[in-house]
């Protein structure tokens, strides 16, 4: 006997079921937020979202906007270069240890996410990037 392909018979999804993973999905953790600096309550780190710019003469913090922190790198992006002078740099302006400082998204991306761990706050991450602005 031929059957055809569009006669194929799908289960239903149970009665209220549709969209249910989309609507869990969605639901956003609480943080504290400062633009580009957050804090997740989760985790209780601060999160700082970086527009990284290797190749630089020199590194430092550009602007802090919405969108992100930029951040000049004086490494070139050849195999991981400018991510670990990205996070050592970070380090030394926010005044914790490099282990404090880790590459959370964004290994191959201009647009980062770094997490912060250890006894510092949004308002102090904050701070430190400004004046790092101020003396750049």
């Amino acid at each position: 006997m031929f059957m055809r392909a569009s006669h194929r018979v799908y289960p239903k999804m149970p009665p209220g079921k549709k969209g249910q993973a989309a609507s869990k999905a969605s639901k956003a953790i609480p943080t504290e937020d400062r633009g580009a600096v957050s804090l997740s309550s989760k985790s209780n780190n601060v999160t700082v979202r970086v527009l990284a710019k290797p190749g630089a003469k020199f590194n430092g913090v550009t602007d802090i906007s919405p969108e992100g922190v930029g951040v000049q790198i004086a490494a070139p992006p050849v195999e991981g270069e400018a991510n670990i002078e990205l996070v050592k740099y970070m380090a030394k302006v926010l005044g914790v240890r490099k282990s404090d400082v880790s590459l959370d998204r964004g290994s191959k991306s201009r647009n980062k996410t770094v997490v912060i761990s250890g006894d510092v706050t949004v308002d102090s991450v904050v701070a430190s990037l400004q004046r790092e602005i101020s003396n750049g």
